[in-house]
């Protein structure tokens, strides 16, 4: 069965006007219902995509579809029904959390009741006349979050929502984009270059790396695509000889502090040292694993298509 899309660029390419590439043949395939999570460092061409799929740039080739429809065409009817967050939030100070919201009220056409609702989603329902200039910028980001809530997308945008906040703050978007995504079924794009916290957002992972779109998949699948980098680490009566014994077993080990470490093997394998190790009259004290997160897998892969100096 075929996964259906909430939206789809198909070559996407966008140059400076001194011609310099930003992004190449991007195709970005976003499944209904997903938290996908647009991963890469800061000028890998995360916003400019953002803002071509929001229209507040100009395509210059490539197609985009949202919705199973062309932006180009029906731009207008696509954009009522997607809600973004892009660089800083744009508030006003001076009125408090419903205050803001009744300013576009008129312009997205919600009810009264519908500010009350979306308040109250995002946590800000307590906020009272509270002024959004005394707000914490958690509080600002989430005020923003609710405006681009409140004519119920089911598309959101969100470019690098994170950026700033503390780490308390951090934990709380977190929660609230998937309260959003489990209890309204809104699509989320989300940009963002903090690669640890994504990992324990999303359900799908785009990489972009110097405008080209170098993986695309779910995060299952890039844990399994790449080489995962599991260690195993042994600490023995006898380092040397323990390394000699592991030799033996062909797990290709090597002495680091005093530890021996071995690379990509599986359980069985470890399990197979461990037998070794002390049927040869070695003592072993430790023995630990470590895997690769996400930041690793991302900076291995953007490693590999970095391109190579003269």
């Amino acid at each position: 069965m075929t996964e259906k899309l909430c939206l789809q660029s198909k070559g996407l390419s966008f140059s400076f006007s001194d011609g310099s590439p930003v992004l190449n043949n991007i195709d970005l395939t976003v499944p209904k219902g997903s938290i996908y999570g647009f991963l890469g460092p800061n000028g890998a061409g995360k916003t400019t995509t953002l803002k071509l799929i929001l229209g507040l740039l100009k395509v210059q080739k490539g197609q985009i579809e949202i919705f199973e429809k062309n932006l180009a065409t029906l731009r207008v009817d696509i954009l009522q029904k997607v809600g973004s967050l892009i660089e800083s939030p744009s508030l006003y100070g001076h009125l408090s959390a419903k205050e803001n919201l009744k300013v576009w009220q008129p312009i997205f056409g919600f009810s009264k009741e519908r500010i009350d609702e979306i308040l109250a989603l995002v946590g800000l329902d307590k906020t009272g006349s509270k002024k959004a200039k005394n707000f914490s910028l958690g509080m600002k980001q989430r005020l923003s979050i609710a405006i681009a809530m409140a004519h119920q997308p089911d598309l959101l945008i969100l470019d690098e929502p994170t950026n700033g906040l503390d780490p308390n703050g951090i934990l709380e978007m977190r929660q609230l984009l998937k309260h959003l995504n489990r209890e309204t079924g809104v699509t989320i794009l989300i940009s963002s270059h903090l690669l640890a916290e994504i990992e324990k957002l999303v359900s799908h992972i785009g990489i972009i790396h110097k405008g080209d779109l170098i993986f695309q998949g779910t995060l299952a699948e890039l844990q399994t695509k790449q080489k995962q980098g599991s260690k195993g680490f042994f600490r023995t009566s006898d380092a040397e000889k323990g390394e000699q014994i592991l030799t033996q077993c062909g797990m290709n080990p090597s002495r680091i502090d005093g530890m021996i470490m071995v690379q990509d093997n599986s359980d069985s394998q470890m399990a197979k040292g461990i037998r070794a190790l002390v049927e040869n009259g070695l003592e072993v004290y430790e023995v630990a694993t470590t895997k690769d997160d996400l930041e690793q897998i991302f900076m291995d892969l953007t490693t590999e298509n970095n391109e190579v100096p003269n």
